[in-house]
């Protein structure tokens, strides 16, 4: 049972992916992608915004060290980027799995508590929503004529869904959320493993308390609006490596990419065949042509998905050459 589940995990966000891109890419024309990213791309601004991508996750990894230091841990700064880097690799075969594998690396390299770790990345996770809704806040008030075309071309609207809604229905709706949770509750009591569980939440529960210990706020402040800024830079630059995206200008970069971050909230590797849906609907309603609009989010995705890659395996090379905490006990001291 457990092999089909974990099956199921790895097969079921590529199928969902891939079934998103077959449609979008049926029947294109894949010559003439080739000749696009072989003669009409400018490659440079691509590279330029490569650095922007690997900052983003390095800012990752020195401000996840900020929050882990009031719980007594101190991991190596090179570690907790490798950690990084590696995790967000993974989590192209397994979505979401990136956040356990971090954590394991500090474990076995550092001999990092792994519920603590787990903690902190729920605060970092919690920062990063908040920051990220801030921004879509001042996206939305800025190019509220933008989205009021996406939402009449979508047929989507908050009225029509609340609507649906009646004053029973939410009440019958909170109390089916509150009896789950109580429901979930007494099943880990009668588990054999509550006491594990337990002890887990609580090494969760310590890591989200730590962020009001953390020594220089100011810093951390910093690292968590440089990450949003880098990861926005390395999509804007890629703006201007084709001549159909290189004038839309501040605003359409910023309504993609925020479209762009939410659509990835759909488990498929990298956000692949929702980020393509979204940022291309988003083109279109700049001006840009379907067929161009296609093959800006399908170039862009698959280059900046390789750098993840390449940071990936570059990672695990470099942890294979670092002493991990079990050799580091077992040496002599001197």
């Amino acid at each position: 049972m457990k092999y089909l589940q974990t099956i199921a995990k790895i097969l079921l966000p590529l199928i969902l992916g891939g079934a998103i891109l077959y449609w979008m890419y049926r029947g294109e024309d894949w010559e003439r992608i080739e000749h696009v990213m072989m003669h009409e791309m400018n490659w440079t601004w691509m590279l330029l915004s490569f650095p922007f991508g690997i900052l983003a996750q390095m800012c990752r990894g020195w401000r996840w060290r900020q929050t882990l230091e009031p719980l007594g841990e101190k991991p190596r700064t090179s570690v907790a980027i490798y950690s990084i880097f590696l995790s967000y690799a993974v989590s192209l075969v397994i979505p979401r799995i990136g956040e356990f594998t971090r954590c394991g690396v500090l474990k076995r390299w550092d001999g990092i508590s792994f519920p603590k770790a787990l903690g902190t990345v729920v605060t970092e996770r919690a920062i990063d929503t908040l920051l990220m809704g801030a921004l879509t806040g001042l996206t939305l008030l800025f190019q509220l004529s933008v989205f009021g075309t996406f939402f009449e071309r979508t047929g989507t609207s908050m009225d029509t869904i609340l609507q649906k809604f009646s004053p029973t229905g939410y009440l019958v709706t909170a109390i089916c959320g509150v009896a789950a949770l109580v429901l979930l509750h007494l099943l880990l009591r009668r588990l054999s493993i509550y006491n594990k569980v337990k002890m887990t939440l609580h090494g969760i529960w310590e890591g989200v308390m730590s962020l009001k210990n953390v020594k220089n706020v100011p810093l951390f402040l910093f690292f968590s609006v440089a990450i949003w800024v880098c990861y926005f830079l390395h999509y804007y630059l890629t703006f201007f490596c084709f001549d159909f995206t290189a004038d839309l200008g501040l605003g359409c970069a910023l309504v993609t990419f925020v479209v762009g971050s939410i659509a990835v909230i759909v488990p498929t590797p990298n956000g692949a065949g929702p980020w393509h849906f979204a940022v291309k609907t988003m083109l279109i309603l700049y001006g840009v042509v379907d067929e161009r609009a296609l093959w800006f989010v399908l170039i862009v995705h698959t280059v900046q998905t390789m750098l993840v890659v390449l940071l990936g395996v570059w990672a695990w090379l470099r942890l294979m050459f670092t002493k991990d905490y079990s050799k580091a006990m077992s040496s002599p001291q001197p």
